[in-house]
Order: structure tokens, then sequence, then C-alpha cells
């Protein structure tokens, strides 16, 4: 009996030490099939990772052409704008706020609406609409509608710091539609704000429109603001700088850092970004005013300052259509043509203004470079319709407002005296004629033209529109 106990506990060990090496075995067998997938799946994943990198864009250029197709910059149309819901002036701390409390807003500010729609119905102030307010406007102030001008040109002042009686008296005779301001115009924050104050409640009054208040107000040294120390406002460097780096962000916030200051101070308009791509190393004149030599480049960094500018709600505006960054020239002193046909434009200088046209740039500056390939003369860019009225608005599909650069500059004043410099402009298609070297010269110019048929009526009609439209938009 012990024998056969003895005998069936050897038969269980060596079954058990069976079973032990069968399980060793298929652990065995299970590391192996592992270790040879993990060595075929990480072959496959080299590959992948090859076949990825072969598609990578190999060159900075491809990359901002793809960032820049994905780019939207969501400014309002028009039409968006004039369909759009009212906003409420107060936003709610709370969505569990009181019927009653809702109530009492709503009441509130329906009586506020009211009573404000009933004076404006009875000075006559802010029709409902752009064509009311061009129906209602004389020939004279069409003319004045049309050009921006210094506000020593509009006052016949040495200086101005100040918005006073003659300031109102000289927008009584001369409603203009815009004023642009200096350094020498900036003395501290509370004289400019009383300034811009002032001269808008003289114009909404006398013409019932605001007026565009501009500056060149572009970052790095470029700043009629930024260059004062009584204002100790953020330093925005220039924008060669933020364009080596590429950053999309600190360019938007450039442009909101310009722009909320700018707002503070009553400033509407800024003319900014610059545009131009910067392909001739010896232009000093834009030199690092432009974010670099890389079309797409330069377009995604105009397109952020532009976004930030506007979420500040200021009014930008792309400057030197159709690009000075090429030229060797100084149009401030003299006459500069560009030699380049049309495509060579199109594949470079003209992409950026192309994106911020397509993104509803509110205003485009059109300098006075001469374009003989593409136009067969000498004209300045800044009168010749074909490059206003047949490519910018034409091919390019441009809507907003055209403004031309300084009219006093020497590529102008060398050629043409200003009442026929601004009438050419204006029939070239430009909506507003900026700095006229004698104002009053350039505005009777235009008004003669207009009353002799030189200048048609609905070219006129046509540019001033624009320029309600933006105007009525802003008070909107």
């Amino acid at each position: 009996m012990s024998d056969k106990r003895e005998e069936r506990k050897r038969k269980d060990k060596q079954l058990f030490a069976g079973l032990i090496f069968l399980f060793a075995l298929m652990l065995l067998s299970v590391f192996a099939i592992v270790v040879k997938t993990a060595v075929k799946n990480n072959g496959k994943s080299e590959e992948v990772q090859e076949a990825a990198a072969k598609q990578t864009p190999e060159t900075e250029k491809e990359k901002e052409q793809d960032l820049l197709k994905d780019f939207v910059l969501e400014i309002p149309t028009e039409e968006e704008i004039e369909t759009r819901e009212p906003e409420t002036e107060t936003e709610t701390e709370s969505e569990d706020e009181t019927e009653t409390e809702t109530e009492t807003e709503t009441e509130t500010e329906t009586e506020e609406d009211a009573t404000e729609d009933a004076l404006d119905e009875k000075s006559g102030k802010n029709p409902k609409t752009v064509e009311e307010m061009l129906a209602e406007m004389t020939v004279e102030e069409k003319a004045a509608q049309m050009f921006m001008i210094t506000p020593e040109a509009l006052t016949e002042s040495s200086r101005v710091t100040a918005a006073g009686e003659a300031t109102k008296k000289a927008l009584e005779e001369y409603p203009v539609g815009g004023i642009i301001y200096f350094s020498e115009n900036f003395v501290n924050p509370d004289q400019t704000r009383e300034m811009t104050e002032n001269v808008q409640k003289y114009a909404k009054t006398i013409s019932k429109l605001p007026l565009f208040l501009a500056t060149d107000e572009e970052g790095g040294r470029v700043t009629r603001i930024g260059e004062n120390s009584a204002f100790a406002v953020d330093a925005v460097p220039d924008m060669a700088s933020i364009g080596e780096k590429g950053d999309v962000k600190e360019a938007y916030q450039a442009g909101k850092t310009i722009g909320k200051y700018l707002y503070d101070l009553g400033i509407n308009l800024d003319f900014a970004p610059v545009a131009d791509v910067l392909t001739n190393s010896e232009n000093t004149v834009i030199g690092d005013r432009s974010f670099g030599s890389r079309p797409e480049l330069v377009a995604l960094m105009d397109l952020s300052v532009m976004e930030g500018l506007r979420d500040e709600n200021v009014l930008s505006c792309v400057k030197h259509f159709p690009g000075h960054g090429s030229s060797a020239g100084d149009t401030h002193s003299g006459y500069v043509s560009l030699d380049k046909t049309l495509e060579e434009l199109t594949a470079a200088e003209l992409l950026p203004f192309q994106s911020c046209i397509d993104s509803n740039v509110p205003f485009v500056m059109v300098s006075h470079i001469a374009l003989p390939k593409i136009t067969d003369s000498e004209l300045p860019s800044s009168l010749s319709k074909k490059v206003i009225t047949e490519i910018l608005r034409g091919e390019m599909g441009y809507q907003g407002i055209v403004i031309t650069d300084a009219m006093n500059m020497g590529a102008i004043t060398s050629r043409y005296d200003s009442g026929k410099a601004a009438v050419m402009a204006i029939q070239a298609g430009a909506d507003m004629v900026l700095m006229p070297d004698n104002f009053k010269e350039a505005y009777q110019g235009v008004l003669s033209a207009i009353q002799e048929g030189t200048l048609e009526e609905t070219r006129v009609d046509e540019a001033v529109t624009r320029i309600l439209k933006v105007k009525y938009n802003m008070e909107s």
C-alpha cells in the first residue's frame, strides 16, 4: 500500500514538472511573437515617417502658403454689418437674472432709443440709409468729403494742438472727410483727447457725419505718438523684427497695442500696416517698415495687424499699392518708376494686398510709383485709371476706400498743380485725396471740374458713397 502511494506521488511530480515545462515553452513562444511583431511595426513606422518627411514642405514659403490658405480674418462686410442684430450695451453678469430686471433694462433701452430717434428725426441727423445721406448733400459737401488734410491746412495755421473756434469755422466752409495728424499735433494724452473730441463734435454738428481722424502709427521708426514719452504707451518694434520671427500672434499684438491707445485718444484710422514686400536690399524708404521679402509672410503679418487694430475699433489702411519694396527711388522727392510687368507684380508685390482685400480692408493707399510696362505712360499709380480702376478695382475686386498717398510729395508737385492732380486722382478711381500741396486750390479744382462736367458727378457719388458707408458703419 505504501509502495503504491509513493508511485502515485512520483507520477504526480513528473506530471507537474511536465506542465511547468509546457507553460515555459508557451511563454517563450508568445515572447518571440511579440518581439517579431514589434520589429516589423517599427520598420513600418520608419517607412511612414520617411514618407511623411518627404511630404512636409521643405521651404518657409510653402509653410507660409499653407498658413495663408487657412487664415480667415473675420472682418464683416458692409452687408453683414447692416443686417446684424444690435448688441446690448451692457453684458449680463449671469444668465439667472430675474425677469423683472430684464424687463426694466429693456424698457429703459427702448425709451432711450426712442428719444434718440426722435432727436435724430427732428435734427435731420443720421438718415436711415447711405442713399438718403448722399441725396441730402450739396456738390460742395461731396467735394469736401473726398479730402483728408492736416489741421494746419484746414485752419491755415502754423501748428495746431487744439480744436476751437477756428476749426469750427473752417469745417463750416470746408466739411472735409478726414484729418491727418502728425507728431507736432500730439502734446499729451489729455490735450489730444480734447482736440479729437472737439473736432468730432463740430463735424457731427455741421455735416451730421463723423471725421476720419488718422495718423501714421506703424511701430518701429514710424510712430507719431509712440515716439512721444508724454504718452507713455507700450513700444512696438519695427515690422522687420516681427516678420523675422514669423509670429502672427506678435503681429496681432502689435496691431492691438497700437489700436488700443489710438482709440483711447480719439484716432479712428491708422495708416498701417505696410504691405510692401522688401525685395530690394538697397531700399531705405521702406526698409525695416516691411515685414520682409517673402510675399506670403508679409500677407500673414498684415492680416494679423489688421485684426489687432479692428479688435480695438480702429480702421486700417494697407499701403503703398502696388508695392514700394522693390523700388530704388523715393516718391517724396521726385519721380519713381518700377520696371515690372503685371505678371511679375502679381507673383510678389500684389499678394499681400490681395489677401487684405479678401479680408475686407477698409482703406488701400495708392502710391505715386509709375508702372510704364503696365500703363504705357509715366503716370504715377495714384493718377492712373489703369492701376486703380482696372487692376485694383477690376482684377483684384477691391470695393473699399481708395486713398492716395500724400499729394504734397515731389512725385506729384514736380509735375502737376494741386487742382489738376486732385481731379486726375478722382477720375482715375481714387475716393479720397490725401494732403494736397494746396488744399483750397485742390478743392476748387475738383468743384469746378464737377460743375463743368469734366469730372462726372456719378464718379463723385461713387466715391462719396464708399466714404459714407464706412462712416455709417462707424456710427452704427
